[in-house]
Formats: C-alpha cells, sequence, structure tokens
C-alpha cells in the first residue's frame, strides 16, 4: 500500500467518523433519529467515505497538489489579503452560486446548469438535516395549532401549520424535484440535438447522473401524489423505490461525474494562483523574445513535468527547455524541423541555423469565430 492510498485511507476514515459523530450528537444521541431512514444514512456515511478518499488521492497527483499549494499561497499573500477576500467573494457568488463561466458559454447551458444544482442543493439542505435527525418538527406543546422547527434540539422557530410558511417548507423537497426535472429535460435535450455534445458523451458520464437525477426527482414526486390524492395509495412500494433511487444515487456518487461538485470550488485557487502570476514576472519566449505566460507558472510545469517522468529539455539550444518556446514558435518549430527532415531525406543543403531571437510567427488563417471568451482566455490565445 502506497503511502497517498494510506494518506487517503486515514482522511476518509477521520471524516467519516466525524461525520458520524455529528449525526450522534445533532440526534440527542439518536433520540430524534428516524430508524426508518438507516439505510439512507448509511448510504451517505459510504458516499462520504468514497468523496473523501477519492478527493484526497486526487490532491496528492503532483499538478493537483501543486495548483493546491501555490493557491493557498497565492490567497494568503501579504498585502493583497483584503484583495483577495473580495475577490474570493465575488467569484463565489458569480463563477459558484450563478454558474457565470457556463451562461458565457451558452445561456440555455448555463440555465440547465442552475436548474439543476440549484434543485440539488436545496434538496440535500432538506433532506440531510432530517436524515440526520438535526432537524425535526412537531406540533407545539399545548397548542396543536402551531409548528416548530427542532434544530440540533434547539426550537428555532414556530409557525402556524395552516400558513404559506407550512406549505412552502413542507413541500421543499416538491419545488426541488421540479428543478432538477427542468434541468434534466434540457440536459436531454442538449445531448440529443447537439452534434458536438454528442460526439463525446458517455453513457456513464452523461446519461447516467441524468437519469439518476430525474428518477429521484420523479419517485419523490410520486410519494407526494399517493399521500395527497390518492389517499397512500401504493406508498410503500413508491416509497421503496424511491429508496432505491436515492441510495443508488449516493453510493455511485463517489465514482461517477458527480465528483466534478467537490472539484469544482478547487478553481478557486487556480484563479488565485493566474493572480498571483500576472504580478510577478513574466516568461519571455528563447525564441521570439515575446512575454507568453508568467515564469512562475513555467517553472512549476517543468518541475510538475519533471515528477511526472517527462523530460522536455532541449541540450544545445539557447530555449534549455521546451517550455521556454511560446505556443506560435513551438508550431513554426515543429515545421522547421519537418523542412530539415525533409531536406535530408531529399539530400538537399542543410538549413542555416541561427540562435538569434527571430520574428513572433503570425497565423495565416484564423478563422472565423475562433478567438477568446474573455480577458482571461485573451491572455492565453496565441493564434
Amino acid at each position: 500500500m502506497t503511502r497517498e492510498v494510506t494518506r487517503a485511507l486515514g482522511w476518509a476514515s477521520a471524516v467519516t467518523a466525524g461525520l458520524a459523530l455529528l449525526i450522534l450528537l445533532g440526534s440527542r444521541k439518536l433520540e430524534h433519529f428516524d430508524a426508518a431512514l438507516v439505510a439512507y444514512t448509511f448510504s451517505i456515511v459510504f458516499a462520504t467515505f468514497g468523496l473523501t478518499y477519492r478527493y484526497t488521492m486526487w490532491l496528492s497527483r503532483p499538478p493537483t497538489a501543486l495548483y493546491w499549494r501555490r493557491g493557498w499561497q497565492a490567497f494568503l499573500l501579504g498585502g493583497h489579503r483584503l484583495r483577495n477576500a473580495r475577490s474570493w467573494f465575488a467569484r463565489v457568488t458569480l463563477d459558484v452560486l450563478l454558474n457565470r463561466f457556463i451562461l458565457r458559454r451558452d445561456r440555455l447551458r448555463g440555465l440547465t446548469h442552475l436548474l439543476i444544482m440549484w434543485g440539488c442543493t436545496l434538496a440535500v439542505a432538506i433532506t440531510f438535516p432530517l436524515v440526520f435527525g438535526w432537524l425535526h418538527f412537531g406540533p407545539v406543546p399545548g397548542n396543536l395549532s402551531m409548528y416548530q422547527a427542532v434544530v440540533f434540539g434547539f426550537v428555532a422557530f414556530r409557525f402556524p401549520h395552516d400558513s404559506w410558511v407550512a406549505f412552502l417548507l413542507f413541500h421543499g423537497l416538491v419545488w426541488a424535484s421540479f428543478l432538477v426535472i427542468a434541468g434534466v429535460m434540457l440536459a436531454m435535450r442538449r445531448r440529443m440535438r447537439e452534434e458536438g455534445a454528442g460526439a463525446v458523451q458517455r453513457f456513464a458520464e452523461d446519461f447516467m447522473p441524468l437519469l439518476l437525477l430525474f428518477a429521484v426527482s420523479v419517485t419523490g414526486l410520486m410519494l407526494t401524489a399517493s399521500y395527497t390524492w390518492m389517499r397512500g395509495y401504493g406508498f410503500t412500494f413508491i416509497s421503496l423505490l424511491h429508496a432505491c433511487t436515492v441510495i443508488g444515487t449516493f453510493v455511485w456518487l463517489p465514482f461517477g461525474k458527480f465528483f466534478h461538485v467537490f472539484q469544482r470550488p478547487a478553481q478557486l485557487g487556480v484563479s488565485f494562483y493566474k493572480d498571483m502570476g500576472r504580478l510577478g514576472d513574466k516568461a519571455h519566449c528563447r525564441r521570439c523574445g515575446h512575454a507568453f505566460s508568467s515564469r512562475m507558472h513555467v517553472l512549476d510545469l517543468i518541475a510538475v513535468e519533471r515528477q511526472l517522468g517527462f523530460k522536455y529539455e532541449i541540450p544545445g539550444s539557447p530555449a534549455e527547455h521546451y517550455q521556454w518556446v511560446c505556443p506560435p514558435c513551438r508550431r513554426a518549430s515543429f515545421a522547421v524541423a519537418q523542412g530539415l527532415l525533409w531536406r535530408d531525406q531529399r539530400g538537399g543543403a542543410p538549413l542555416s541555423q541561427t540562435h538569434e531571437p527571430q520574428a513572433m510567427p503570425a497565423q495565416a488563417n484564423p478563422g472565423l469565430g475562433s478567438g477568446p471568451l474573455g480577458p482571461e482566455d485573451a491572455e492565453n490565445f496565441h493564434p
């Protein structure tokens, strides 16, 4: 067993044990824990172990580990902490909560992601506290017309059982299901109609998550319909079917596409890393002399490549390493290498070599519709 696996198992065990302890404490030693929901609880505990293990292993990879470390260093950089805090709040609000980065690509795609994300978030915010016994509702002693919400054993607030507050709270999962179903339908529409999405989609990574979300939402609505309009007809079977879909989703959670939900927030560290790179020294191409990236990024990239066993040094060249060459010059160098090989095969005179700085190559046919989506893309767009 490698050190990374041992470390991941340790973190997974610790986080899972911490969750179990919180369930025990939050439910007042299982006093408010519903035994009928024990299967849901074990599925969530399993998912917690699997997600923590996979996340720790993901952070152990050299590229991810470097970004993680550099991201924290950039965020805690002296003299920039207040600005970084404001930037963090703006990025969490715009990029994570409002999905700005997806809306910029396509508005309908952004709406799809927003519906699914907020539907699932609302469902989790309601379901988890109820399953763990952290939250439960009950009548107010001595006043049966009032209900109270008890959080971690303490009364949080009270409301009339026939009020709009009660209607919204007790049907919270219904609203979440409506959001998720609408998002799933839009996502399925894109998967079936857009050629670009259809060319790269896979069942396990693209259709399975949508089918699971749809199944959980529809069976949940079937439960509401059963006890609201059908006098409980078929409730036992529907509840078992719903439990299977929910438990299956949680068991599959650490292994499928939903894992990106937990990876995505780490992207904030990459944005701070880029900010720190803009403030530091620039990396200048060893062929044409133009600045094309941050010096820190090039040095980190070289270090990570060596950790992964890749060797891109160029002995006897002023460039020293392939990463010190800008993208346009890399393409030009490839063309020059092909020309030299062709001349050698044809028996022609060798091309003259020079170590003097050369002009940056210009793209002959940039093409319509190509180009950056925003300022950040413009910094890394090298036609």
